[in-house]
C-alpha cells in the first residue's frame, strides 16, 4: 500500500513537470500551464486561449481525487465529477434509493449527473441504456457509462460511470458505493456495453 501510494505521488509529479512549468517566483505557489502543452488541458484555457492559472491547491485537488479512485489524472478530467464521486464513497448500497443513507446503482448514477451536469437521467439502468449514445468500450471517456447483463438476451441489470484506466465508479448489492475494475473476471463477464450522455 505505501509503495502504491508513493508511485502515485511519483507519477503525478512527473505528469506535473510535463504539463506545467512554475510561476516567476513572485507568484510562489501558482502553476502556469504551458502553453505549447495546451492541446492537452482541454477546459482548462478560457475562451480567448490564454493559459489559465492553476493554484496549487487545484492540482492537489485533483492528485487527491484521483488518489482515493485508484486512477492517474491527466488534469484534463472532470474535477467535479472525480470530487463528487469521491464524496458518495462508503455509502451503502440500498435498493430503491438515491441518498448518501442508502442508494442502488442507478440511483447513484442519476444523482451523481444531477449534481456534476445538472442532468436529470431514467431512474433505471434499463432506461438510461435506450437514452444514451453508445460508444465502442475503446472510446469510453471519463463520464460516460457503463452497462452490465448476465449474458445473451438477459436484461441490463446494473449500471456504473466510468473513470478511466479501466475502472469505474458504482453502487454494488456486496458493498455499496465503491470503484471496481472492468478487467475484473466477474465485471469483465458481465460487461455489456458503454453509453455517452449529451451534455
Amino acid at each position: 500500500m505505501k509503495n502504491s501510494i508513493l508511485y502515485c505521488l511519483a507519477a503525478a509529479s512527473m505528469v506535473l513537470s510535463f504539463f506545467f512549468e512554475q510561476a516567476p517566483a513572485a507568484s510562489g505557489t501558482t502553476l502556469v500551464a504551458s502553453t505549447q502543452h495546451a492541446s492537452f488541458l482541454g477546459g482548462l484555457l478560457d475562451s480567448d486561449e490564454e493559459p489559465r492559472v492553476l493554484t496549487s491547491s487545484d492540482s492537489l485537488a485533483y492528485d487527491k481525487a484521483a488518489q482515493r479512485l485508484g486512477i492517474a489524472t491527466s488534469y484534463s478530467e472532470n474535477e467535479t465529477l472525480l470530487e463528487t464521486v469521491v464524496s458518495w464513497l462508503g455509502t451503502p448500497y440500498r435498493y430503491g434509493s438515491n441518498s448518501k443513507s442508502g442508494t442502488d446503482c442507478s440511483g447513484f448514477v442519476t444523482r451523481v449527473f444531477k449534481e456534476v451536469y445538472g442532468l436529470t437521467l431514467q431512474r433505471s439502468s434499463r432506461s438510461m441504456f435506450t437514452s444514451v449514445k453508445h460508444i465502442a468500450k475503446d472510446e469510453m471517456q471519463t463520464g460516460d457509462l457503463v452497462f452490465f447483463r448476465r449474458g445473451p438476451g438477459q436484461p441490463i441489470y446494473h449500471v456504473g460511470i466510468y473513470l478511466k484506466d479501466n475502472k469505474f465508479a458504482h453502487a454494488a448489492c456486496n458493498g455499496g458505493v465503491m470503484v471496481s475494475s472492468l478487467t475484473q473476471a466477474y465485471y469483465s463477464r458481465n460487461f455489456y456495453a458503454a453509453g455517452r450522455v449529451e451534455r
